[in-house]
């Protein structure tokens, strides 16, 4: 073998598969292709454990690592260079604290930033960067948008539309927000820079019951008083304060977040202006036979005394018996903690009629059986044949209850085969009660007590009677027993009342039709949903829809128009009783309901007694009117006109039924029109475990904390805070601590939605790692850093507005000139494309790219001593390398402007030539053109051919970090090539500029190569050398391999013996046999190529002393 293939076989053992590819990517490579999952975090995670500004280290060769006798990556003095130390002990450097920087905005509100005052920081702050440009985009009006401009423009081609989904009032920001916020300006500010005419609304939801319970807490925190005590008039007042004082806390923070919303537009769902459509809208749906009132069995929360919809329940599960706190009782008498058992399934017997028999049932709501009224067997259950149609007696209050048949319900092989019927209080029951027409005894009143249907019970809570009904069974003999058993219990959210299914009087949509409606838009592509398997959900839900129940029983909200109407002088007319359901009088004034009474009646208005609900709407119902009541709905104003429909509705996929869902079948019933013709649904956002976030379990990030940054001793108090168990809290303490030892830093809102953006892959749940999202903070500061870098190469420049046709016409444009206007057309395409697919992950990955790899680690390293040379010689050079690098830097942040507003408004209002590019010029970034590809300007020839000058390089930049060549030592290289002799000449001192070499020679003759290189096949068309004389002291590296040599061969003898000792086959475990083997099989590896090492070292030294 030569001593040049000797020294490829040692360059390719040395670096091993993984190593060799790391050492010898140069930076100009692009990072390989990712999973969809994984790509987002790759760069940033890496970026975030090295620390800001931090450079990846180039791989150490294998001969440094048989030197060392170690596989771990350790930094080394360079060839030549003294050793450290000795036995002297190295004085630990004093660290000086870090300076704190502070930022005073000294920009008047609304007022434009004055660059020009203050050089560029020399880091990127983004209290600094973020500060003054909202205040100054919402005072020029950017956001709005004129329905004159709008009218007659067809979604999307011409006009984008969006409403926010109105974040409850009583809300602050959390991920789920910021990342709605991300995904939707983004959208909003691409249309708007595209042409478009562009309305993005805002708006608060009145959030009622929320709106209440936090108002109600603060009113008896301040005064001891309840909303009774104050009356509902007084009560709603307190509301309206709490509201005007406290309520637009998120609006606040949807600012700080860079929303582009339109907030001359910005609706609250309980203004004038909603107000009006509610109204209308509950009357057209009672007019067309939609909307009616019904007894009906629902979700009940005793606390809040209302009827609540079911994506206001959250549920626990319980293994097994439970032990758990109920506020509104006075506590267990025998629990020490006055908790209340649950989780059991409790067993007693009724007594049959005239009869010593009993009839064994089991419930695990013990206190229900007050209101039974039917024990249930199976017709085909042989052991109660003789019980058909007979009756047992209720033992509390004497009450005569039938034994059925039902097939339906009874399952005859579990428990005694025979269920208690409460047809008021179960669902299944309810059912039951309803095909066998059975009597529905309410034994609960409003606020969870027993009523009078309770006999001796009356008045106690529902738990305690539950304690009071066993021990009352007890003493009859009939209680049986109770064993664990596992149940899943509904919580109000707004309250944490365990709620109750309760049949109360209530308002009622009828949804078969609409629902039909909305299931057909999207069976026939009029409406699109994305993810497209969300449609499976929409088809489960809406092909089996229930009707609406829109009525709350609360006073904070939307007060049903209707009036219930009664003549002076009758007694005893019950609203609750359906009979008397033609009384209700739906109008949409007071006015207007007493002329249909009058009508209804045929009496005079002085003899009629109207009484208006004291009910509110369900707060869905307004916000199910949103798309079309922000643009004032019913009146046909010219904002409907211009502006409905609107474009796409973008929200979380957890509430496509109990939003989106009604706002397309209250547009199709009410406007005949589909409120939007897309629906893109973004992941949940969980922690990086996959946990949803949670207050009870102390994962919630607030966005602030990112933006403004956070201390780790806020990080673990909140972690305190939460009711996870206590090894689990230690562990996420732990946790939390490894992570941000120092706290989350000062991120900024461009990095938080930037980072958020990266993991909108469609269809995936985001399992976010707030590492990562930080680690965009470091994309942030290169984009800075690499912009304040080029800023000195372009400071002399002057840009026109026709440059890049000037450029790429003028015939001076370089290969890399050239091959970086190619890249930006490519990612100008990719953008776009990305962008009208709502595939935002693949957007910020083609962006990220492009200005990482192919403009700060390429073009602007390959131009350096070019913008550097200012000599005549060099004018046009220098002219192109400027041009190029401008209209990259200018369009790069045009590119990235919809995704990281802030910090690309503040860089490109610093780029030269601002103010002098005609009468065209944009004063903002936010509404200059977004860039198109020029596919003219696209050149697949010369990106092929910067290939291959970038895998040159990589080999170049391989065979120095092989040699542990110093940085400042240039090397002489010879490339051998077969087919691209013609590009890699054309591109010699781009090579010479990042391949660090002092000459580089192509297909030079033999002789002309030294004895003593360095060797890299490329592939089988290029190979690379390196002359390395005098660049390596062989003397000294055969001795280091030796120590390492004499070390190894005991292992490996030692490892022999193992394996050949009698016993071994029998005793040692095969897996153990397969490790051994392959450890053995690697020391006799690594023994063999040291002493190749050692040997081609030798002969290399021999070559260099000859």
């Amino acid at each position: 073998m030569k001593v040049d293939e000797k020294s490829a076989a040692i360059d390719s053992y040395v670096l091993g598969a993984g190593e060799a590819a790391a050492a010898a990517a140069p930076a100009t490579e692009a990072p390989p292709k990712e999973s969809k999952k994984d790509a987002a975090a790759a760069a940033p995670a890496a970026e975030a454990a090295a620390g800001a500004g931090g450079e990846k280290k180039l791989s150490k060769n294998a001969l440094k690592k048989l030197a060392k006798g170690k596989g771990k990556k350790k930094e080394k003095p360079n060839w030549g260079a003294p050793k450290e130390g000795g036995s002297k002990k190295k004085k630990k450097a004093v660290e000086k604290p870090k300076e704190v920087f502070k930022f005073v905005n000294k920009t008047p509100k609304g007022e434009k930033k004055d660059l020009s005052s203050s050089e560029m920081e020399s880091a990127y702050h983004p209290s600094a960067v973020e500060a003054a440009w909202q205040d100054w985009w919402e005072k020029k009006g950017y956001y709005s948008c004129d329905p004159e401009d709008a009218m007659g423009k067809k979604p999307d081609a011409d006009k984008f539309v969006m409403v926010i989904p109105p974040p409850n009032v009583t809300g602050s920001l959390h991920l789920g927000h910021a990342l709605t916020a991300a995904v939707e300006d983004t959208l909003t500010r691409w249309h708007r820079m595209s042409g478009h005419a562009t309305l993005y609304v805002p708006g608060t939801d009145h959030a009622g019951i929320a709106t209440q319970s936090v108002v109600e807490k603060m009113l008896m925190k301040e005064s001891g008083q309840n909303r009774h005590d104050l009356g509902r008039e007084k009560f709603t007042e307190k509301v309206w304060e709490w509201k005007e004082e406290y309520g637009n806390r998120i609006t606040k923070q949807l600012r700080s977040l860079g929303s582009s919303v339109d907030w001359s537009r910005e609706r609250f769902t309980m203004d004038e202006m909603c107000n009006k459509a509610v109204i209308e809208a509950f009357n057209q749906l009672h007019e067309k036979n939609l909307l009616y009132r019904d007894m009906r069995l629902g979700n009940w929360s005793c606390a809040l005394k209302s009827a609540i919809s079911d994506i206001e329940v959250d549920h626990i599960e319980l293994e097994g018996r439970t032990f758990l706190e109920v506020k509104s009782h006075k506590g267990n008498p025998n629990d020490k903690k006055g908790r209340y058992e649950f989780g059991v399934i409790t067993s007693f017997a009724y007594p049959i009629e005239d009869s010593d028999e009993k009839l064994v049932v089991a419930t695990t709501r013990l206190e229900t059986m007050l209101g039974d009224t039917a024990v249930a067997i199976h017709p085909e259950d042989a052991r109660y044949k003789h019980l058909h149609g007979k009756h047992v007696v209720h033992p509390f209050n004497g009450r005569r209850i039938p034994i059925i048949t039902d097939s339906e319900l009874v399952d005859m092989s579990f428990g005694t085969g025979a269920v208690k019927i409460t047809p008021a209080h179960d669902p299944n029951d309810y059912e039951c009660g309803k095909r066998h027409k059975l009597e529905f005894i309410t034994m609960l009143s409003q606020d969870g007590s027993i009523n009078k249907n309770g006999s001796q019970f009356e008045g106690m809570m529902r738990y305690d009677a539950r304690i009071a009904v066993e021990e009352a069974l007890n003493e009859k003999g009939l209680y049986i027993g109770k064993e664990p058993n596992k149940m899943r219990l509904g919580l109000c959210s707004r309250s944490g009342d365990i709620l109750e299914p309760m049949i109360t009087p209530q308002w009622y949509v009828s949804c078969d039709g609409m629902a039909k409606r909305a299931v057909d838009s999207v069976r026939n592509g009029d409406l699109k949903i994305l993810p497209a398997e969300n449609e499976k959900t929409w088809y489960y839900w809406l092909d089996n829809i229930r009707d609406w129940c829109v009525s709350r029983q609360l006073w904070w909200g939307h007060q049903i128009p209707a009036w219930f109407a009664t003549i002076k002088g009758e007694t005893r007319i019950s609203k609750n009783d359906m009979e008397n359901n033609k009384r209700w009088i739906v109008a949409r004034t007071e006015d207007g309901a007493m002329k249909k009474a009058q009508d209804i009646f045929k009496v005079a208005k002085e003899d009629i007694i109207l009484e208006r609900d004291e009910d509110v709407l369900d707060t869905w119902f307004s916000s199910g009117l949103f798309p079309f009541s922000v643009f004032g709905w019913p009146d046909n104003t010219a904002d409907l006109q211009a502006f409905y429909p609107t474009s796409i509705l973008e929200t979380g996929s957890d509430i496509l039924f109990f939003w989106v869902a009604r706002m397309v079948m209250m547009g199709l019933q009410l406007t005949d029109q589909l409120p939007f013709h897309t629906v893109y649904l973004h992941a949940m956002v969980r922690d990086k475990e996959g946990r949803k976030m949670s207050k009870s379990l102390g994962n919630v990030i607030d966005p602030l904390e990112v933006i403004n940054g956070c201390s780790l001793e806020n990080l673990l108090k909140k972690i305190e805070g939460g009711n996870l168990p206590a090894k689990e809290i230690e562990k996420s303490k732990k946790d939390q601590a490894a992570d941000f030892p120092d706290g989350i830093p000062e991120c900024g809102s461009d990095a938080l939605r930037f980072g958020l953006l990266a993991y909108t892959v469609q269809g995936k749940d985001v399992n976010l790692d707030m590492k990562v999202v930080v680690g965009y903070r470091n994309f942030c500061n290169k984009l800075w850093n690499a912009t304040r870098f080029a800023l000195q190469f372009v400071s002399d420049f002057k840009p026109t507005s026709t440059l890049i046709d000037d450029l790429m016409n003028s015939g001076k444009a370089t290969i890399r000139d050239k091959f970086i206007i190619s890249r930006l057309m490519n990612v100008c395409d990719e953008m776009n494309t990305y962008l009208r697919a709502y595939r935002f992950g693949d957007a910020q990955r083609a962006i990220y790219a492009f200005w990482l790899d192919d403009l700060c680690d390429v073009y602007l390293e390959l131009i350096k001593p070019v913008v550097y040379d200012k000599s005549e010689a060099n004018a046009d050079n220098r002219w192109t390398a400027q041009a190029s690098l401008w209209l990259c830097i200018e369009a790069g942040l045009r590119l990235l402007h919809p995704m990281i507003p802030f910090v690309t408004e503040e860089l490109w209002q610093r780029l030269p030539g601002r103010g002098t590019l005609g009468a065209d010029e944009k004063d903002s970034i936010m509404v200059s053109e977004y860039p198109m590809c020029n596919d003219a300007y696209r050149n697949l020839a010369v990106e092929e051919a910067m290939e291959i000058t970038k895998t040159v390089i990589k080999s170049c930049r391989s065979l120095r970090a092989s040699y542990q060549i110093p940085n400042k030592t240039l090397t002489k290289f010879f490339i051998k090539t077969t087919s691209n002799e013609a590009d890699i000449k054309a591109q010699v001192d781009d090579i010479k500029t990042l391949g660090k070499a002092s000459s580089v020679d192509i297909n030079v003759d033999e002789s002309l190569i030294p004895k003593a290189h360095g060797i890299d096949v490329v592939n089988d068309q290029i190979t690379v050398l390196m002359d390395i004389k005098g660049l390596v002291d062989f003397d000294a590296e055969i001795k280091k391999l030796e120590k390492n040599l004499s070390k190894t061969t005991p292992s490996l003898v030692t490892l022999e013996k193992k394996i050949s000792a009698p016993g071994y086959a029998k005793k040692v475990s095969e897996d153990l046999k397969q490790k051994n083997l392959e450890k053995l099989e690697g020391l006799k590896t690594k023994v063999v190529n040291i002493n190749e090492a050692i040997d081609s070292f030798k002969k290399l030294a021999l070559l260099e002393k000859k």
